[in-house]
C-alpha cells in the first residue's frame, strides 16, 4: 500500500529567526532589554540560564546581562547541561568561573539542585532565563522551581525571563504525578505535557505554593510579545538552540514525548545514539516491515510509521543492527504523542509474547514510574498491554488540568 503524505513545517527545516525589527516574537529578554532592565536596574543579579538564554540575534543572556550599566551581573548558575551548555545528559557540573566574564558560576546539578544560602550571597535579584520543551520529565522546571525556594527562603526576588513553549499552549497529555513520585523528573503534579510557558508554571508554583517553604516568593514574570497559544516553535520565528544535545531541532520536543519514556525501560531503541533522537521504536529482533504494517493499521491520526534498518554510533546500542520504525509526523494538532510509545509497547506484545518488556526491565522500573509520575501506569499497562484503558484516564487528567490552569495563562 502507498501512502502519500504533506511534509509539514514539523518536519521542515527550522528558521535561522528573523532579526529584523518586525519579529512577531518578543521574548521576555528582549522585553527586559526594551524595559531597559527597569526591574533589575541598580540591583546585584544572580542569573539562572544556559545556552538557550539568548535573543533573537543568538547573544547570550549572560553577556547581555554583564555588558548593561543599569544591572550588576555578581553571580551564574548552570542547571544541568551547564550555564554555557557544554555538559553531557547528566553529568555532574561542579562550580567556575565563566571565562568569558569572570563571573562566579555554581552549579544547580551536581553537589546540589538548590541555590545554597552561600551561593545567594550579595544577590539582590535572581533572574531565570531558559527556553524550556514543555515536559514534565525534563529537568529546568524543576530547577526554576528549586530556585524559587531558595529566594523565598532568602527574601530575593524572582525574575522570569519568560519564553515559548515548543509544544504550544493548548496541547495537554498524560496524568498528574502522585505525591509520594514526586522527584526531580516530575517535581510538579502537572501532566505530562503542561501546556504552559516557564513563567506561566512559575505563576502557578507560586499560588499553589508548591514549594517546601512556608515562605511565598516574590514573583515577577517579564512576558514575552505576539506569542498566542497555538503557536508551535517553528512559528515563532526565533532561532533554536538545542536544549540538550538530543534535541537538536526544535520538532525534537514532539518526539521526545513520543518515546522517552518507553527510553526508560532500557529494552527499546529511541534513537538516542544515532541521527533520529526520539524518532524511533527499534530492537534487535524486530521484523521492520511487520511492525510498520501493524503500526500503520492503527490509523492513528497525524502520524505514520516507515520501516527503518539502522546502527547507533554511540550509546547502549552501539554498533548493533537495529529494527523497527521511524516515526513520521504530520498533523501536529491531531496526533497524541505520550500515547504513541504505549501503541509501540502493545503491538510489540502482540506481535513477540515471548519478549517479556518488564521482566527484562526490571531495575529500570524506578525511573519508569518516576516519569509517568506513577507506578499504576507500569501495573495496569503490564497485566494486559492495552493503551485505551489508559488513555481514557491520561484524557480526563489532561483536561482537567487545562481547565484549572487557564487561571495562569498570560497569554490567549
Amino acid at each position: 500500500m502507498l501512502f502519500l503524505v504533506n511534509i509539514p513545517s514539523v518536519l521542515a527545516q527550522e528558521s535561522h529567526g528573523d532579526t529584523s525589527d518586525n519579529r512577531q516574537i518578543i521574548t521576555g529578554l528582549e522585553h527586559l532589554v526594551e524595559m531597559n532592565f527597569e526591574p533589575l536596574r541598580g540591583k546585584k543579579v544572580g542569573l539562572i540560564t544556559n545556552a538557550t538564554g539568548v535573543d533573537a540575534r543568538l547573544k547570550s543572556t549572560i553577556d547581555i546581562l554583564h555588558e548593561s550599566s543599569e544591572v550588576e551581573l555578581v553571580a551564574l548558575y548552570g542547571p544541568e547541561h551547564g550555564v554555557r551548555g557544554d555538559y553531557a545528559a547528566g553529568d555532574k557540573v561542579e562550580s567556575y568561573t565563566d571565562p568569558s566574564t569572570g563571573i562566579p558560576v555554581y552549579s544547580l546539578y551536581g553537589a546540589t539542585r538548590k541555590p545554597t544560602v552561600d551561593m545567594l550571597k550579595g544577590v539582590e535579584v535572581l533572574v531565570y532565563d531558559i527556553q524550556d520543551i514543555g515536559v514534565r520529565s525534563y529537568t529546568y522546571i524543576s530547577t526554576m522551581g528549586l530556585a524559587m525556594e531558595a529566594a523565598a527562603e532568602q527574601d530575593i526576588p524572582f525574575v522570569v525571563l519568560d519564553r515559548p513553549n515548543p509544544l504550544g499552549g493548548l496541547k495537554v497529555e498524560g496524568a498528574l504525578v502522585e505525591k509520594e513520585y514526586e522527584s526531580f523528573v516530575s517535581a510538579f503534579p502537572i501532566p505530562y505535557v503542561y501546556g504552559l510557558t516557564p513563567g506561566e508554571v512559575a505563576r502557578m508554583i507560586a499560588t499553589e505554593q508548591w514549594m517546601e517553604t512556608d515562605k511565598k516568593v516574590s514573583l515577577e514574570v517579564i512576558e514575552m510579545k505576539g506569542w498566542k497559544r497555538q503557536m508551535t516553535f517553528e512559528d515563532t520565528g526565533l532561532p533554536w538552540v538545542p536544549t540538550s544535545p538530543h534535541i537538536p531541532h526544535p520538532y525534537s520536543s514532539y518526539y521526545y514525548v513520543a518515546s522517552g519514556i518507553m527510553g526508560e525501560l532500557g529494552v527499546f531503541s529511541e534513537g538516542v545514539g544515532y541521527t533520529l533522537p526520539f524518532q524511533v521504536f527499534a530492537a534487535e529482533w524486530i521484523d521492520e516491515q511487520l511492525l510498520s504494517e501493524s503500526m500503520n493499521n492503527l490509523n492513528l491520526p497525524g502520524v505514520y510509521f516507515r520501516p527503518i534498518v539502522f546502527k547507533p554510533f554511540y550509546g547502549r546500542d552501539q554498533s548493533k543492527t537495529l529494527r523497527g520504525v521511524q516515526i513520521h509526523l504530520y498533523d501536529f494538532e491531531s496526533v497524541e504523542l505520550m500515547p504513541l510509545q504505549f501503541y509501540f509497547m502493545q503491538v510489540h506484545s502482540q506481535l513477540y509474547p515471548d519478549v517479556s518488556i518488564f521482566e527484562q526491565s526490571e531495575n529500570r522500573w524506578n525511573m519508569f514510574d518516576k516519569v509517568n509520575g506513577t507506578h499504576q501506569t507500569r501495573l495496569q499497562f503490564s497485566a494486559d498491554f492495552q493503551v485505551e484503558p489508559l488513555l481514557k484516564q491520561w484524557r480526563t487528567a489532561a483536561t482537567a488540568f487545562q481547565d484549572y490552569s487557564k487561571q495562569y495563562w498570560m497569554y490567549e
